[in-house]
């Protein structure tokens, strides 16, 4: 129909099949940004809000979130990923966030890499809101991928 692998020619909905692609090693990283006022950024900074090391639990829940992104996406293949790595830097009035996830199988992990950088980011609203409800989630973005039929791709 549109090319889109997620349509079938009638225009329904489907699961892409994957069952006859190479298991290929393949990676992706996203990023994405919170900004904040910088006073929310000196609280996080001091480990100063009320629930403690944000960034932590903000890096955890971001990986976790890559592990369940089948259960959050519709038609995305539950995927065994080797590793997911979640960096975040916190600037003078933001937090940056950077994901990488890695697997060997038939299907990218581009939406678990965004996924883990989404919800770090709500996270790190949802612990410091009581400070600053004038946070803006921005610039969600893939970076990069590799692997698979595609070949590599990196973000201009």
């Amino acid at each position: 129909m549109s090319g889109l692998t997620h349509i079938d020619e009638a225009g329904a909905a489907r699961m892409v099949d994957v069952s006859d692609k190479p298991r290929t090693a393949r990676e992706a990283t996203a990023s994405g940004r919170i900004t904040m006022a910088e006073a929310t950024a000196t609280l996080i900074r001091e480990g100063a809000t009320a629930k403690g090391d944000v960034l932590a639990v903000a890096r955890i829940a971001g990986i976790m979130a890559a592990k369940r992104t089948a259960d959050l996406i519709p038609l995305c293949h539950p995927l065994p990923l080797d590793g997911v790595t979640l960096e975040l830097v916190l600037e003078p009035a933001a937090v940056t966030a950077t994901a990488t996830v890695r697997t060997t199988h038939g299907t990218g992990v581009e939406m678990e890499a965004l996924t883990a950088v989404s919800v770090a980011l709500l996270t790190l609203y949802d612990m410091v809101k009581a400070a600053d409800r004038g946070m803006t989630i921005e610039a969600v973005r893939l970076l990069a991928k590799s692997g698979g039929r595609s070949g590599p791709w990196r973000a201009a």
